[in-house]
């Protein structure tokens, strides 16, 4: 048997070639590099755990439901702008926790506080968006699209009006879930301050692997963050008032301009220069060592997502794996047809 030192010195070797094949045919789309990391995806499919999304679910009961989604996404997201990484970001919280149940969107009630009130989900928006896709939907096909449908198509639809055309599939047949628990969102969350193993250890959780990690980070290329999420890194990083050695000290002086320290209620681009634009911008600036958060500077510290980020540079690249992951991370967790703990919510804020 093959020691493992040197079937990890072959693997890396592998990865390494076929890196350098990518790297130097410019925008050409290796997928032979990503086979072996492909395999490695927990068991998740596209469709679900049982099978229960596919491609043109409502065709027959809301065969209209692709155009109203779309229409309303787009016409808010041209007003807007903004609204797209508020859309991407709100699928995301909802997918890491209790999976794409639209748990996230329930309002809390007097015995319950629910997901959208837990701390790191206050700065979540983009709710009344929903609201207006739903109830349109509702004069169309009465009790017939599930809220978790319309979130994954919406956030689908916000990234992809930069481009006026579907930057990927959305698979669709998933139910709302019934329970939402703020007490959830902690242990399932990625956390802006996580080390690498952290986080690789929730994705690998979730059925994602360290591609998916590193990829879907790259939702960061739109947005803002918090200024208060980065003071420990710009002032106080071992407590002795210092800064992150890990963060480019001209980009650690430019935030502390932006981001004194007293302003926690302040925000900054997540991607300098590029917040509005989706493209693979944040790949180069977190290889500059200029990523905002804790979390963007760990994907530096294991070879193998520093490698990924690198090739990530490539927006064909990047833009390919990113709808992979984006259908992945739509299957976790479904709760689909013949689910006792699913429904079709009337009203997305509460359960019917």
């Amino acid at each position: 048997m093959m020691p493992k030192s040197l079937a990890f010195l072959l693997l890396l070797l592998i990865v390494l070639t076929r890196a350098v094949r990518i790297l130097c045919g410019g925008d050409e789309y290796d997928q032979q590099f990503f086979n072996a990391y492909d395999q490695d995806d927990h068991g998740l499919s596209i469709y679900g755990d049982g099978g229960q999304l596919k491609m043109g679910y409502y065709e027959q009961s809301c065969p209209s439901v692709e155009t109203v989604v779309r229409n309303i996404t787009w016409s808010n997201v041209a007003a807007k702008p903004f609204l797209a990484a508020k859309l991407l970001r709100l699928h995301f919280h909802d997918a890491f926790v209790r999976g794409n149940d639209a748990s996230v969107l329930l309002d809390s009630t007097p015995t319950n506080k629910a997901e959208k009130d837990a701390v790191p989900n206050l700065s979540l928006s983009g709710f009344d968006v929903i609201d207006e896709i739903k109830a349109a939907l509702e004069e169309k096909c009465n009790g017939t699209v599930s809220c978790a449908d319309i979130l994954a198509m919406a956030a689908r639809d916000a990234v992809s009006f930069q481009f006026q055309r579907p930057m990927w599939k959305v698979l669709t047949g998933r139910k709302d879930g019934k329970i939402s628990l703020a007490t959830d969102v902690g242990p399932n969350m990625p956390s802006p301050f996580s080390n690498f193993s952290t986080l690789l250890a929730q994705y690998s959780s979730k059925g994602l692997n360290i591609v998916d990690l590193v990829v879907l980070s790259g939702g960061h290329t739109i947005g803002i963050g918090h200024c208060s999420l980065t003071f420990k890194r710009l002032y106080n990083f071992t407590g002795k008032g210092d800064t992150d050695p890990c963060l480019n000290q001209d980009y650690a002086k430019t935030l502390m301009g932006l981001c004194p320290k007293n302003s926690p209620s302040s925000f900054v681009e997540m991607d300098p220069y590029s917040s509005l634009s989706f493209d693979s911008h944040y790949f180069t600036i977190l290889n500059q060592k200029k990523g905002l958060f804790q979390s963007d500077a760990a994907l530096l510290t294991d070879p193998r997502s520093a490698l990924i980020s690198q090739l990530m540079r490539i927006p064909g690249v990047f833009f390919n794996r990113f709808a992979r992951s984006m259908m992945k991370m739509g299957a976790i967790g479904v709760l689909g047809d013949g689910n006792g703990d699913g429904e079709v919510r009337r009203n997305c804020r509460v359960v019917n």
